[in-house]
C-alpha cells in the first residue's frame, strides 16, 4: 500500500489538512520506517506535517509504529532505565547531558542516552562521551545498575535514522525530531527525560505522555537538550504512567549562586568540567541536582 492516500489528507495546507486517526498514523509511519515510501513521498510527508503540525493522536500513532520496530534496551536488574534523548548538542553552552547521566547513574540507576548528530555546526553529546571514554554501543545493550550507555539512533531503528537524516536534504525538522524525544526504547520500565524549546510543545508533548501512559519528566531544556539550564531553575512536570504530577515550580530570572561553567563548549573542555563535578572538585549546579532528585522520585514511584 502507498502512503499517497494519507498525503492527500495531511497535505492540504494549514487550514485544509485533515488529521489522521491513531491507527492511520501508525500505518503511515510504519511504511516510512520499513522503507516502503519513495524519497519524494518522504519529502512530501515531512513538509505536509511541518505545515499542518502533528496532533497528539497522530504522534501516538507514529510512536506505536516506531515502538513495534525498535531494537529494545534492557535492564539487568529490572530497575527503570533513565532515558535521555540527545539530538541537539551545544552551541553557546556546554552540553551537560553526560553530567546529568553520571549524576543519576551514581545513584544506582541504569542510564541510556540515545541520539545522533542532526546538523554540523554544534558539539554533540556523543563527542563529549567519547572524550570521557564512553564509546557508542553497536547493539542494543542490557544495562547494569549505575551504567551509562550511549546508543546511536541507527542501532535502535535504521528507518528512524534515515528519516532524521532527511533534514540535511530538506533543511527542516520533521516529525521524527519530536518523536525521538518522546519514545521509550526500553523493554521494561523507564523514566523518559524530555525537553521542549517553545511553550506550546509543553502542552502537546504532555498530551502524548498522558495518552501513551508514560513515566516521564518534561522541562524546558538547554539548547534543546533534556538537561536543566545550570544558570536558572526551570519548571519541571512529571508523569507517572500517564498521570501528570507537579514536580518543580520554575524560578524567574537567573540563580543567585551561579556555577562556574567553562567558557568553551568543545568536547574536551566539557568532559573535563563534567569529570571535575562528578569527582567533587567542582559543585553540582543547583538545577541539575534538583532534576536528579525528581528523576529518582519518578523511578521509585
Amino acid at each position: 500500500m502507498s502512503i499517497t492516500p494519507y498525503l492527500r489528507d495531511i497535505g492540504r495546507g494549514k487550514h485544509g489538512a485533515r488529521s489522521l486517526a491513531r491507527e492511520q498514523a501508525a500505518d503511515l509511519f510504519g511504511q516510512i520506517l520499513d522503507g516502503g515510501a519513495t524519497d519524494l513521498e518522504i519529502g512530501a510527508f515531512c513538509i505536509a506535517m511541518r505545515v499542518k503540525g502533528e496532533t497528539p493522536e497522530e504522534m501516538c500513532g507514529f510512536l506505536d509504529a516506531t515502538l513495534a520496530r525498535l531494537h529494545r534496551v534492557g535492564s539487568a536488574s529490572g530497575k527503570p532505565v533513565v532515558v535521555l534523548p540527545s539530538y541537539n548538542g551545544a552551541r553557546r553552552l556546554p552540553a551537560l547531558t553526560p553530567l546529568l547521566a553520571g549524576l543519576v547513574a551514581r545513584r544506582g540507576l541504569p542510564v541510556l542516552i540515545h541520539g545522533t548528530a542532526t546538523e554540523s555546526s554544534r558539539v554533540f553529546v556523543r563527542d563529549v562521551l567519547q572524550a570521557m571514554d564512553i564509546q557508542a554501543a553497536d547493539r542494543a545493550p542490557v544495562l547494569r545498575d549505575g551504567q551509562v550507555a550511549f546508543v546511536p539512533t541507527e542501532v535502535l531503528s535504521p528507518g528512524l535514522k534515515r528519516l532524521l537524516d532527511a533534514r540535511r536534504v530538506i533543511g527542516l525538522r520533521n516529525s521524527a525530531h519530536s518523536l525521538v524525544k518522546l519514545m521509550n526504547p526500553c523493554s521494561g520500565p523507564a523514566v523518559i527525560v524530555s525537553s521542549y524549546t517553545h511553550p506550546e510543545y509543553a502542552v502537546s508533548m504532555g498530551a502524548v505522555f498522558e495518552r501513551m501512559g508514560a513515566t516521564a519528566l518534561l522541562l524546558r531544556g538547554t539548547e534543546g537538550e533534556a538537561v536543566a539550564d545550570a544558570r536558572r531553575l526551570p519548571q519541571m512536570d512529571g508523569f507517572l504512567r500517564g498521570q501528570r504530577v507537579a514536580l518543580q515550580e520554575g524560578r524567574k530570572g537567573t540563580l543567585t549562586d551561579l556555577p562556574h561553567l567553562p567558557k568553551e563548549v568543545d568536547a574536551e573542555t566539557t568532559a573535563a568540567y563534567i569529570r571535575d563535578v562528578l569527582q567533587g572538585r567542582k559543585p553540582i549546579p543547583e538545577s541539575l541536582a534538583l532534576q536528579v532528585e525528581h528523576i529518582l522520585h519518578l523511578a521509585s514511584a
